[in-house]
Parts: structure tokens; sequence; C-alpha cells
């Protein structure tokens, strides 16, 4: 009650602590010190917030109030340091077995992991800039709903299929005929599942690069951007900058595309219904080769990205262990290789078994 007490009458910080002129390592010399030993004089000064209530007591049980309050301030101070520890423990257990993955690849690889069941992550290059590929279409996606939502656009509203539209590269739609009619949800289930070039274009045609930019900016993302059209055209107000063009379709960091899954996973996205449905969308991609291609049974949500010398995935894996959130970036490659069994395809095989084991809860 004393304490309950106490903490009600004021808020017990290290910031408080410090306006009284008492650091909190001071609190290891009051443990050390019997009760009868604790100077009044330097009890009151750091601990004033509590005078009304020490009135009431006499000095003995005032200073053997002042040990209990000392222990409970190092127990609530260490966590954090206990908790940035236990990070610092899984990044350094981390570090070897995938820097020795990584030193076999021709190539740069960039990542970031995180469960987001413990909060535990792990880095190599989270924060470098990268060119995305295909991946980029997740932020499509997310315009494409908060449209929906807003009002600002239909499901149903048609789409036009022209032989000027058509593009080369991923998708099927080029080989459909000219004039086809198809809805923009079945555009924007395209441009994910199949990761159609096409139908990518006709939705980008309807929201623009820069709204989409904008999305992103709004959610707090400031790196991932989409510079234009896919093969060209509609560029952003950020693609048309020069440092901006050796990123092609676009530019993040894999830091930021775990942090926009994690947002989708907690249904931050649009709404809680709206981030359900595009992680529902994203569990049906074909040609998953890369992240967790060995756990075909346990459901991911993701996403894929290729040029010749890049392969990109992002995803979660709803394991056990916990959900995984994954961002691989392998650019730099020296040559092109459009097999299942790309270098870089394994490289995120191995590496995405190696971080679910690393940042996985205990097994039972």
């Amino acid at each position: 009650m004393l304490m309950l007490e106490a903490l009600k009458a004021r808020e017990v910080t290290v910031t408080a602590l410090r306006r009284y002129h008492f650091a909190p390592s001071a609190l290891y010399g009051l443990l050390d010190m019997s009760p009868g030993a604790l100077p009044q004089a330097v009890t009151f000064r750091a601990f004033g917030a509590f005078k009304p209530m020490a009135q009431r007591l006499s000095n003995f049980m005032f200073q053997a109030f002042i040990k209990t309050l000392s222990v409970g301030l190092l127990l609530i101070t260490s966590v954090p340091a206990r908790a940035q520890t236990s990070q610092g423990v899984k990044q350094a257990a981390l570090d070897q077995p995938v820097r020795a993955e990584v030193s076999q690849f021709k190539g740069k690889v960039s990542l970031y992991a995180k469960n987001l069941d413990t909060g535990a992550t792990y880095e190599l290059g989270g924060d470098d800039r990268v060119s995305t590929a295909s991946t980029i279409k997740i932020a499509v996606m997310v315009e494409a709903f908060a449209r929906v939502n807003e009002g600002k656009a239909k499901w149903t509203d048609d789409l036009v299929l022209t032989k000027e539209k058509k593009v080369g590269g991923s998708g099927i739609l080029g080989e459909f005929g000219d004039g086809l009619h198809l809805t923009f949800r079945d555009a924007v289930n395209l441009m994910m599942i199949m990761s159609d070039n096409t139908a990518t274009n006709l939705v980008i045609d309807v929201l623009t690069a820069d709204a989409v930019n904008g999305r992103m900016e709004s959610l707090g993302f400031k790196e991932t951007r989409l510079m234009r059209r896919v093969f060209g055209g509609g560029e952003s107000l950020e693609g048309k900058k020069e440092e901006s063009k050796r990123f092609g379709l676009g530019r993040t960091t894999p830091h930021e595309m775990v942090a926009l899954l994690e947002k989708l996973e907690r249904g931050e996205v649009v709404s809680a219904a709206a981030s359900k449905e595009m992680l529902e969308l994203m569990k049906r991609e074909q040609g998953t080769n890369g992240l967790w291609r060995e756990d075909w049974r346990l459901p991911k949500a993701t996403k894929s990205g290729a040029l010749d010398a890049l392969r990109s995935n992002i995803g979660i894996i709803y394991h056990p262990r916990g959900r995984i959130a994954i961002a691989i970036t392998c650019s730099e490659m020296p040559e092109p290789n459009w097999t299942v069994d790309n270098p870089a395809l394994l490289l995120m095989s191995h590496l995405s078994e190696i971080l679910l084991d690393g940042l996985g809860k205990p097994s039972n």
C-alpha cells in the first residue's frame, strides 16, 4: 500500500530522479546501507515526492521504504537494458552464420528481418537504398485499396486492354486479345498473384505514381517510392530526379518493407479488413522460389521481384515459432540466371531458414 500510494503521488522516472540531483546509479549505494545508516537529508532530497507520506512514518520505516523503492526502481530501469542486451546477443549470434552464407554469394546482399511476435530483429544493410523490381507493387496495391476505401475508385471499374498497353516481362495479359475488358480488381489481383506487368501499368494509369508515393509518405515511409510505369512512362516527381534513375521501377530499404508488412499484419494500413485482404492476396503469389522455399506447407504472404542482376523477396511466414517478416535484396550479380535455382534464390532460401531459427521463439 505504501508503494502504491507513493507511485500515485509522483511518477518515479529517471528524469525525476535527476531533477532531485540523485543519480539512479546511487540506488546501489542505498541498497548496501542499513536502514539506520541512510542519510535522512539525502533520502528526503532525492525522494521529496514522498514527503507528505513520510511525515506519517517513523524515520526507520521511511528509510526502510526507500530501500524497497530502490529495488523496484532498479528492476524497472534495468528492463530496457536487458532487452537491448538480448537484442545485441541475437544480432551477434546470427551474424556468423548469415555472413558465412553471404560470403559465398557473388553480389551484394541487404536484408532486414523481424519476429513480429517477440520484436527480435536482425539486419545486414537493413537501411541500404535498394532497387525494388516488382516488390514495389506492394505499394501500388496499398494505394489501390486506399482509393477504393475512400470511394474514389470501385473494384468493378472497367479497364480495357489495348495493344499499346501491353508490355513484356512477367504476366499473362500480353497473350490476350486487344479490347479485353477486365475490372480494376482483376488487374490488382494479376499484379500481385502473377506479377503481371501489363496489369500493373493498367493499375498505375488509374492511380498515378505520385499518388502511390504520397500514400507511402503518409504511412511514414521516406524511402519507398515508385518511379514510373513498368518499362517507362508516367514518371513520378521522384522518378524524374537524376539520382533516382539508377533504381529503375522503384526504391526502398529492407527495413521499410518489413515495417510495411508489420503494419499490414497489425491491420494498420487503410483498415483492419483491407490489411487482412491485402495479406490474403499476397498469400496467393505464384512462383515463390526464394524465401522459405522448403517450408511450402506453411502459409506465407510474399512478393517477389527480379531483374537480370537482382532478386528481391519480401514476406511473412506464419510459423509456430513466430510470424517472421523478412525483406532481402540480392543485387550486382555478375551473370543473368532465370532458372528457379538462381544463386540469389538459393541464398534467400538458406538465409530465411537461418533467420527463422535465430529469431524464432524456442520450440516446445
